[in-house]
């Protein structure tokens, strides 16, 4: 397990490896066990187990088809996958009302806190990688923006295209809510440019969206939007842009080779965070998750697969 371990780690960019080697130790022990359901009670001969699993809608598709797929390998555990965010996903985890919360966001302080108080003691498990891209009208001549132009964008210090360099039009901010996991991230790495303390936030006149394909819909209908979306989201008929760290740096397109080696600057991690250290049926599905299978069906579905 620990050379496995090592070869997945092996092509994820810095930023994922660094957390999925914090995550790794958690992983050590997922091996063939007798069979528990969430709960942690012995799963009976004929009585299927299931494992409630719930929180980023960015995971949501890539949940659901791991889903799937697992219960094909053993259709005796049913995974019940839903959505919500990744605040929502982890705040049913900090409550023991699910087994797996999925989060496109690591756990923030004050939440584990809260969960420690509860008697949780949240376990990381990164289960896939991401690129962040940065979407624009397919009219739009702008093909290219720099982390601190994109700052200055969403956090609306530049208002109109002209200031970038192209038409005169004012510029249309869509964001996910701040419920979701791409929406902190977004903001503490591209709003606040990575920088501890910053308290820069969002323009007021973002319009939040409910889902990642609300982002779509809109930036593909509004010739003066400017979103972003996980790579798994990004169709053809979307204009990316390409992104650098800063003015001189190289713009990088994001694709799954990109991610992986670590040149597109806004790459992450994927997470599912377990109440304690995984047991029985879902020490198991993260296993498989972990293992050729799940990462598969990652590839599959757009995002960054960990080998």
């Amino acid at each position: 397990m620990q050379a496995y371990r090592k070869q997945a780690a092996l092509c994820l960019p810095k930023a994922i490896l660094m957390l999925a080697l914090l995550a790794g130790p958690c992983l050590a022990g997922l091996c063939a066990c007798k069979r528990q359901t969430g709960n942690g009670s012995a799963t009976r001969p004929g009585r299927a187990a299931t494992i409630q699993n719930k929180g980023s809608d960015t995971m949501v598709n890539l949940a659901l088809a791991w889903a799937e797929a697992y219960a094909k390998a053993r259709p005796e555990v049913h995974i019940a996958v839903t959505g919500g965010g990744s605040g929502t996903g982890i705040a049913a985890l900090v409550n023991r009302t699910v087994d797996l919360a999925n989060a496109s966001r690591r756990i923030k302080d004050e939440e584990r806190a809260e969960a420690k108080r509860n008697g949780v003691d949240p376990v990381e498990h990164t289960v896939a990688g991401d690129a962040i891209a940065v979407l624009v009208h397919s009219s739009n001549p702008i093909s290219e923006l720099t982390i601190p132009e994109l700052s200055a964008v969403f956090s609306g210090k530049i208002t109109n295209w002209r200031e970038l360099g192209g038409e005169d039009r004012p510029i249309v901010l869509v964001s996910r809510e701040s419920n979701s996991g791409t929406h902190v991230f977004f903001l503490e790495t591209i709003v606040r440019q990575g920088k501890a303390g910053d308290k820069t936030l969002f323009s007021p006149d973002t319009l939040l969206m409910p889902s990642s394909e609300g982002i779509s819909t809109e930036v593909r209908h509004n010739p003066n939007a400017i979103g972003y979306d996980g790579l798994g989201y990004v169709t053809r008929d979307q204009k990316v842009l390409g992104v650098a760290r800063a003015s001189g740096k190289p713009y990088v397109l994001p694709t799954v080779a990109s991610a992986q080696d670590g040149s597109y600057p806004i790459a992450r991690g994927l997470y599912m965070y377990s109440m304690g250290e995984p047991e029985g049926d879902i020490r198991d599905y993260l296993y498989w998750i972990l293992g050729p299978a799940g990462q598969t069906i990652v590839k599959e579905l757009g995002f960054v697969p960990l080998r």
